[in-house]
């Protein structure tokens, strides 16, 4: 079956699978969901990643983080911008995620980066996703 927002599935198999409290996931593997992940792990939502290949298909095994109390690390994850309706945001109005305990993820000319590094740099850009 065809995923019309691939995004918003790689969020929903990370989601689904943290609150289950599975050790792994695997997702379908492209440039922006690679750099979503990226990102995740640099703010410490994830424990780690890596790159495999099932049956000539590369996919991304993202191996999820738990507290001392077996507690996932992302109490949430929520797709912004959706392929029917596209969020734009300038670096000024940069929205915060719980008063600056999650992160936002955005797409820029520079790449996707989070939002907090965006309006540093100046950039405004599309909103791809919140995670606290």
């Amino acid at each position: 079956m065809a995923v019309s927002d691939p995004v918003a599935d790689m969020l929903t198999k990370i989601r689904n699978a943290s609150l289950a409290k599975h050790d792994k996931v695997d997702i379908s593997t492209s440039k922006m969901k690679l750099q979503i992940i990226k990102i995740l792990k640099n703010e410490g939502f994830v424990k780690n990643f890596k790159k495999v290949t099932k049956d000539n298909f590369p996919f991304v095994r993202v191996y999820l983080k738990y507290d001392e109390n077996q507690a996932p690390v992302i109490h949430g994850i929520e797709r912004l911008s959706t392929p029917g309706r596209r969020m734009y945001t300038g670096y000024r109005d940069m929205p915060r995620v719980y008063n600056g305990y999650g992160i936002l993820v955005v797409s820029t000319s520079e790449g996707v980066i989070t939002g907090k590094k965006a309006a540093e740099s100046k950039i405004g850009g599309e909103l791809i996703c919140k995670v606290w």
